[in-house]
This record gives C-alpha cells, sequence and structure tokens, in this order.
C-alpha cells in the first residue's frame, strides 16, 4: 500500500467521524428541543417578560386577573400589521404566530377606558401608559375602549413598549395555552 493511499484512508475516516459527530449532536438537540416542546416549555426572547426559559402549565380553572398567561394571538388584521411591524414572531399558533406571554387585567364584562392610560372598572392598571408612536416613529392606535365581550381577556405586559390589549383590544380567551410560570429567567 502506497503512502497517498493511506494518507486518503485517514481523510476518509476523520470526515466520516467528523459526520458522525454532527450527524449525532444534531440529532440530540432535536431530541431535546421536542421533549422540552412536548413538556411546555418555551423560550422568551422578548422583553415584555423576563427573557429565559418558561413553561406552560395546564389551567385547571377559569382563568382570572392576575394570572399570567400564554396565549396565542388571532389572525386579525391588527395583528397581521403588528406581525409585519415587528411586533410579534412567526410560531406554531393557529394564525402563525408565537404565543405572547401576558397578564389578565381584565375579564368578560368588565369596562375598559384608554386614555393616557388603561382604567378598568375605574382603576387604573400599573404601567399602562399609552403610546402614539412605536420605537420607530410609526403611529399607533390604541383600543378604544368598552366592554370586554364574553369570552374574551384584556391582557397586559408591565414593559412600556408592549404590544398587548392597550393597542389590539381583548382577545379571545379560546387562545389560552396555559398558565406561564418562570423556570430559569433574567429581567435586565
Amino acid at each position: 500500500m502506497n503512502h497517498l493511499a493511506h494518507d486518503q484512508r485517514g481523510i476518509r475516516a476523520k470526515r466520516k467521524t467528523a459526520v458522525a459527530v454532527v450527524l449525532t449532536a444534531g440529532i440530540g438537540a432535536f431530541l431535546i428541543f421536542v421533549s422540552g416542546w412536548i413538556g411546555g416549555f418555551r423560550i422568551n426572547l422578548t422583553p415584555s417578560e423576563p427573557l429565559g426559559l418558561w413553561r406552560i402549565v395546564p389551567l385547571d380553572r377559569p382563568v382570572a386577573v392576575g394570572d399570567v398567561v400564554f396565549i396565542c394571538p388571532h389572525g386579525t388584521a391588527t395583528m397581521h400589521e403588528a406581525r409585519d411591524r415587528g411586533y410579534l414572531r412567526s410560531g406554531l399558533c393557529p394564525a402563525g404566530y408565537a404565543p405572547l406571554i401576558k397578564t389578565i387585567v381584565g375579564v368578560e364584562g368588565q369596562e375598559v377606558e384608554v386614555g393616557v392610560d388603561v382604567r378598568i372598572v375605574g382603576h387604573s392598571v400599573p404601567r399602562s401608559h399609552v403610546s402614539v408612536l412605536d420605537g420607530k416613529g410609526r403611529s399607533l392606535v390604541p383600543f378604544g375602549g368598552g366592554v370586554i365581550p364574553a369570552g374574551h381577556l384584556f391582557v397586559h405586559s408591565e414593559f412600556i413598549s408592549s404590544f398587548d390589549s392597550r393597542y389590539f383590544g381583548p382577545i379571545p380567551a379560546t387562545g389560552i395555552l396555559g398558565l406561564a410560570r418562570e423556570v430559569w429567567t433574567y429581567a435586565p
């Protein structure tokens, strides 16, 4: 056997080993992702809530004001525009968006007033200042207010630039995936 043939076999063996390592790592990462997804784990990369790992916990009772939930936005014109502007990410919700993590601040039958801030049943929602422009200077149209319809919720995030019911109004409760629980997060 000549020296060149021996070198080529060594190179092929190293390539096979490298391909096997990369393939094994890829399959391992995929299995971890799938296990996490099935287990209800999600990564939050938006500043509306602390960044990091969250878990969807099944909701075995009616929702209540103060609950932090994962909720899928519906495919309305407002949500489509929000996706085009970069307020929403693509995801696996039925309308093609990623679920939102929001706090329920109003439930069906409650009166919502939107002005400089949000008032529900006459009480100001903390940290609910309403902006007229987004971070890029584009107009924001706040929700006009009114009674939260049956089967809907008013959701909020204390992050000043959050896209929440201040702008899209009440959201159908049918989009709730479950309670949002922090697993390993960081609040900058």
